[in-house]
C-alpha cells in the first residue's frame, strides 16, 4: 500500500515538472512572437541579425531597444502580478481577492498622478519611483488598519481595510485628474495599463524588487499551505501567523507595486491566473506559485501581442485587453463561488 502511494506521488511530481517545462516553453515561444511581430513588419532575417550580427539598422534597433525590453517587461510584470494575486487570495482566503483589493494599484496611481501634478513631468522614471512609493505607503496603511483592535490581520479585516483604502485612493486620483487637465492627458495612457514606451533601463530599476519578491514568495509556499487552513490551525502547527502575514504583505507590495510602477495598473491578471494555476495543480501553494508566475507571464505576453493588432492604426493599452477577457471571468467566479474559496 505504501509503495503504491509513493509511486502515485512520484508520478504526480513528474507530471507537474513536465507541466512547468511545457509552460516555460510556451512563455519562450510567446516572447519570441512578441519580439518578431508588431505593427512595423520586420523580416525574420533582420530579427535574427539583431542578436547575432547587429549593424545598427532601423529594424534591428526596433528589435533590440523596443520589442525585446517590452517582451521582458511583460514576462516580469505578468509573473509578479500573478504571484501577488496568489498570495493575496491565500492571505484573505477570498477567491475574488487580488492586488487591486489591497489598494496597491490605486496607491501607485495616486502617487504617480501627484508627481505629474506637482512636477509637471512626463518622465516614466519619475512615474515608476513615485508609483512604487505610493504602493508601499498604501500597503503599509492597509496593514495598520487591519492591525487595529483585537485579532489583528484577520482575513475579513484585511479585505475591509483594503477595500476602503482602494475606494479612497481611487476617489482622490480621479479628483486630481478632474482638477488638472494636463495631468489627465499625461496619465491617461499609463492609468489604462500599458507596456508601450517602456525601455530596459526602466525595468532594471524595479527588477531587484521583483526578483527578491518572487524568490521569497516561492520559499513561502509551504507556509501558505498552513496559513490557508486558518489562523487557529496554523498556530497549532507551530506557525508564527502574524509574522508570516506581515512578510506576505511586504512581498505583495514589492511584486504588485513594482509591476504597477513600470506598466501601470493592469487588472485581472492577479485575479484570474491563481484560479487557472489551482485548476492545474490543486491547492498546494508550493506548486501554485511557480505555475502562476509562468501563466501570468504567458497571459500578459499574449495580451500584449493581441493589443498590437486589435486596432492596427493605433495600439490599445494591454490593460484594456486583459479587462476585456477578465471581466467575464470575474462574473463567472462571482456566480460560481460567490466570493468564497
Amino acid at each position: 500500500m505504501y509503495h503504491t502511494g509513493h509511486a502515485a506521488e512520484g508520478r504526480t511530481l513528474k507530471v507537474r515538472f513536465i507541466g512547468l517545462a511545457v509552460l516555460l516553453t510556451l512563455v519562450v515561444v510567446a516572447a519570441i512572437l512578441s519580439i518578431a511581430f508588431g505593427i512595423v513588419r520586420i523580416p525574420y532575417r533582420s530579427v535574427l541579425d539583431a542578436f547575432w550580427s547587429f549593424d545598427g539598422s532601423r529594424d534591428q534597433l526596433i528589435i533590440r531597444t523596443v520589442r525585446l525590453p517590452r517582451a521582458l517587461i511583460a514576462v516580469m510584470v505578468g509573473g509578479s502580478l500573478a504571484v501577488a494575486g496568489c498570495l493575496m487570495q491565500a492571505l484573505s482566503r477570498n477567491s475574488l481577492a487580488g492586488p487591486e483589493l489591497f489598494g496597491v494599484n490605486y496607491g501607485a496611481a495616486l502617487a504617480a498622478v501627484i508627481a505629474s501634478f506637482l512636477l509637471g513631468s512626463t518622465s516614466l522614471t519619475i512615474f515608476a519611483w513615485s508609483a512604487l512609493l505610493g504602493a508601499a505607503i498604501s500597503g503599509a496603511s492597509v496593514f495598520l488598519l487591519g492591525s487595529l483592535g483585537r485579532d489583528p490581520l484577520t482575513p475579513v479585516k484585511l479585505v475591509l481595510a483594503g477595500s476602503t483604502m482602494n475606494l479612497l485612493l481611487a476617489s482622490l486620483t480621479q479628483g486630481i485628474l478632474i482638477l488638472n487637465e494636463q495631468s489627465l492627458d499625461t496619465m491617461r495612457f499609463w492609468l489604462a495599463g500599458s507596456l508601450t514606451g517602456r525601455d530596459i533601463h526602466l525595468l532594471e530599476q524595479v527588477l531587484p524588487f521583483m526578483i527578491i519578491g518572487l524568490i521569497v514568495a516561492f520559499s513561502m509556499g509551504g507556509h501558505m499551505n498552513v496559513i490557508n487552513l486558518g489562523d487557529d490551525m496554523a498556530r497549532g502547527l507551530g506557525q508564527r501567523v502574524f509574522f508570516m502575514k506581515v512578510g506576505c504583505i511586504i512581498v505583495i507590495v514589492m511584486l504588485a507595486g513594482s509591476a504597477v510602477a513600470i506598466a501601470g495598473p493592469i487588472g485581472f491578471v492577479g485575479l484570474a491566473v491563481p484560479h487557472i494555476a489551482r485548476f492545474l495543480v490543486g491547492t498546494d501553494y508550493r506548486w501554485i506559485l511557480p505555475y502562476a508566475a509562468l501563466l501570468g507571464a504567458l497571459l500578459l505576453l499574449a495580451a500584449d501581442i493581441a493589443a498590437r493588432f486589435v486596432h492596427p492604426a493605433q495600439e490599445i493599452p494591454v490593460g484594456v485587453v486583459t479587462a476585456f477577457f477578465g471581466a467575464p471571468f470575474l462574473i463567472y467566479l462571482v456566480v460560481r463561488k460567490g466570493g468564497t474559496t
